[in-house]
């Protein structure tokens, strides 16, 4: 193929559990399911604000480890969001697909 090396597209997805979810989130979603379980059997249900908040632990892990297009969850979106808010921003330049100054000014 000319020296040119392609990706597969779906190289990522063999290194994941069940070709969606990492080590970590699979933590996240058990420990978010084990606290529901032990609210469900200490905190008495008889308001429908105990169930909300019995059932919240699960549904937020769960609602953060949906795995979403171009990114991987929904817990790394939050995370690229904060990185890229709060952190220091550095310009590059020119990078891999930007010609060189001297290329740029032999064209004219």
């Amino acid at each position: 193929m000319n020296d040119n090396y392609l990706i597969p597209a779906n190289t990522k997805s063999g290194q994941l559990i069940l070709g969606y979810f990492k080590p970590f989130d699979l933590i996240l979603l058990g420990t978010g399911v084990l606290i529901t379980l032990v609210l469900l059997t200490m905190l008495p249900m008889n308001y429908t604000w105990q169930v909300i908040v019995v059932v919240a632990p699960g549904l937020l892990c769960a609602f953060l480890v949906i795995p979403v297009p171009n990114y991987h969850n929904i817990l790394t979106i939050i995370i690229e969001a904060y990185t890229f808010f709060t952190g220091r921003r550095r310009y590059i330049w020119k990078g891999w697909c930007v010609k060189d100054v001297k290329d740029v000014q032999n064209n004219k």
